[in-house]
C-alpha cells in the first residue's frame, strides 16, 4: 500500500512540476464540477504536455544541455507550431527545432507522431461501427486544440485506411491456410457482384479467402476467383468440400474444375426456399417440414428415400417443384453421404457462414450513399472483411474434422478402385 501511495504522490509531483500547482487545482475543480466530460478533457491536456515534454527532451539528447552542447554544429534553434495525432484526435504542439550545418534538423519522435496511420484506422474503425463520418467532428472533444476532423479531412483519411486495407488482402499470402471446407456466395453492391470465398481449415478456423467483381455471378468470374487464390498459394485439392447456393455459373467452374471428383454440397435452406417458390402457399408449410424431416436423418439411405418420397408428392401438386428437388437430390446429400456428424452437419449444410459475413457488409456501409467506383466498392469490401474477420469463432463440430476427411479419402480410393476395375 505505501509502495502505491508513493507512486500516486510522484505523479501529483510531476503534474505540478510540469503544470504549476494552480493549473492542478483548477483541473481538479473541473472535474468535480463537470465529472467525465472534464476528465476527458483533462486527459487530452496532459498528453500534449508530455508529447511535448518528449520532444524537447529529444531535442536535449541531440544537441546537449545549454551549458554543455554536445555538438558545435548543432544548435537550437527556438520553437513553432506543429501537429501530432494523440489516439483518434490531432491536437496543436509547440515543436522545439535544431539546426545543423546542412540546415534543420527533423525530430525522429515528431516525425513518428505526425504520422496519420494510426489516426485513419481510429476512424476506420468507428466508420464501420456505424459512426458516420460527416458527424466524426460532434463526437471530438474540444480540448488541446483538436483540429482536422472536418468530413473532407475525415473522408481522405478513410480512404487511406481503406486503401491500404484492401492492399493487405488481395496481397496476403495463403500458402499457410489448408483448406478443408470453402463456402462460394455472391453479395450484390452497387450494381456489381462481388464473388466470395470463405474457408474453413482443418481446425475449424474460419477465413475469407478473397472476392472477385463481375456484373453478375458467372462462370468466369469463378475462375477467376479460384485462379486469384491459387496465384497467392492456397491449395485447392479434390479433398477439398465445396458448399454453394446453387447458381449454376459457380457449379460449372467447379465441375470443370475437379470434374465427377467434386465434393460439392448444395445449401438446402435455398434449395427449400426454390421448392416452396414453385408451389401454391396452402402447400408450402408443408414441403418444408418434409425436406426438413428428410435431412434430419443420420444415414444417407433413410434421407434420401424420405426425398424421394417428398418428390413423388411434389409431382402431384407441381411438376417444376418435383424437378427442382430431383435435380439437387444427391448434392443435398453429400454430407450424408459422407458420413458426417450432425453436429458438424450443421454448419456446412448451408451458406449461412458466408451470409453472416455479408449481413456485416450490409450493416458497416450502412452510411454509405453511393459507390462512386468499383475501387471504393472493393476497399470498402475488404476493410470489412479483415474487421470481421478476428470475431470468427470455429464451426460447430470441428473435431469431427479428421474423421470427415478420411471419409473422402476413403471414397475417392474407392471410386478409383471401381474405375480400374471397370
Amino acid at each position: 500500500m505505501k509502495k502505491e501511495t508513493r507512486k500516486r504522490k510522484k505523479s501529483t509531483r510531476v503534474l505540478k512540476h510540469l503544470n504549476g500547482d494552480a493549473w492542478l487545482k483548477d483541473q481538479v475543480f473541473r472535474v468535480a464540477v463537470g465529472g467525465k466530460l472534464a476528465v476527458d478533457k483533462l486527459m487530452q491536456e496532459v498528453g500534449r504536455t508530455v508529447i511535448e515534454g518528449i520532444l524537447y527532451m529529444e531535442r536535449e539528447e541531440l544537441s546537449g544541455p545549454d551549458y554543455h552542447p554536445s555538438h558545435p554544429d548543432i544548435k537550437k534553434w527556438a520553437s513553432q507550431g506543429g501537429s501530432v495525432y494523440l489516439g483518434d484526435q490531432k491536437i496543436r504542439v509547440e515543436r522545439p527545432r535544431l539546426r545543423g550545418g546542412k540546415g534543420e534538423i527533423v525530430l525522429s519522435s515528431y516525425d513518428q507522431l505526425k504520422e496519420p496511420g494510426a489516426f485513419s484506422e481510429e476512424l476506420l474503425m468507428k466508420t464501420l461501427c456505424g459512426l458516420s463520418g460527416r458527424r466524426y467532428h460532434e463526437t471530438v472533444e474540444d480540448a488541446a486544440g483538436c483540429f482536422g476532423v472536418s468530413p473532407s479531412s475525415v473522408s481522405r483519411h478513410i480512404v487511406e485506411a481503406t486503401s491500404q486495407r484492401l492492399r493487405e488482402f488481395k496481397e496476403r499470402d495463403l500458402s499457410d491456410f489448408i483448406p478443408f471446407a470453402v463456402f462460394l456466395d455472391t453479395v450484390h453492391r452497387g450494381g456489381m457482384a462481388f464473388v466470395t470465398a470463405l474457408g474453413i481449415d482443418y481446425s475449424g478456423q474460419k477465413r475469407v479467402l478473397g472476392f472477385w467483381e463481375g456484373a453478375s455471378e458467372n462462370s468466369e468470374i469463378g475462375q477467376e476467383l479460384l485462379s486469384d487464390l491459387e496465384s497467392r498459394n492456397l491449395k485447392l485439392s479434390r479433398k477439398v468440400l465445396w458448399i454453394t447456393d446453387g447458381g449454376s455459373g459457380l457449379i460449372k467452374v467447379l465441375k470443370d474444375r475437379f470434374g465427377k471428383k467434386l465434393i460439392h454440397q448444395r445449401c438446402t435452406i435455398h434449395k427449400d426456399r426454390n421448392i416452396q417458390n414453385h408451389l401454391p402457399k396452402r402447400f408450402r408449410k408443408e414441403a418444408h417440414r418434409r425436406f426438413r424431416i428428410a435431412l434430419e436423418q443420420n444415414h444417407y439411405e433413410d434421407a434420401k428415400v424420405m426425398l424421394k418420397e417428398m418428390e413423388k408428392w411434389l409431382r402431384k401438386i407441381n411438376e417444376s417443384a418435383a424437378d427442382s428437388l430431383l435435380e439437387a437430390l444427391e448434392e443435398v446429400l453429400t454430407l450424408h453421404r459422407l458420413k458426417v456428424p450432425a453436429t458438424l452437419r450443421k454448419s456446412l449444410h448451408s451458406t449461412n457462414a458466408i451470409e453472416n459475413i455479408f449481413s456485416q457488409v450490409r450493416h458497416c456501409e450502412k452510411n454509405i450513399k453511393r459507390y462512386k467506383n468499383s475501387r471504393m466498392a472493393q476497399r470498402w469490401l475488404a476493410a470489412i472483411c479483415l474487421h470481421v474477420e478476428p470475431r470468427f469463432n470455429r464451426i460447430a463440430g470441428y473435431k469431427m474434422i479428421t474423421e470427415v476427411v478420411e471419409q473422402i479419402e476413403k471414397e475417392q480410393l474407392q471410386n478409383q478402385s471401381d474405375k480400374v476395375a471397370a
